[in-house]
């Protein structure tokens, strides 16, 4: 529930338990369980990762579908761009 020495639990649901607990001294601040730690900290980070996983399963998916023609137009589309790009 505490992430830290001594920090409040964001949750108002957890936090009401952990004063209720604190108060009657039921559970000890030292035993309380650590709150698990949540990967992505800030908005953008998670929206990105959800990008990144979308964008993965799109691509293997386009590639299933796209005529060999296709996939030939893309791939000399990229190597253009790729080669265009200043060196340096």
């Amino acid at each position: 529930m505490t992430v830290g020495k001594g920090k409040r639990p964001r949750d108002p649901n957890q936090l009401a338990k952990w004063i209720v607990d604190r108060s009657t001294s039921e559970t000890p601040e030292e035993t309380m369980p650590a709150k698990a730690p949540v990967a992505p900290v800030n908005l953008s980070e998670y929206m990105a990762a959800i990008g990144r996983k979308g964008g993965q399963i799109g691509g293997k998916r386009r590639l299933q579908t796209m005529t060999k023609a296709q996939r030939q137009r893309v791939a000399a589309k990229a190597a253009r761009t790729r080669w265009k790009r200043a060196k340096g």
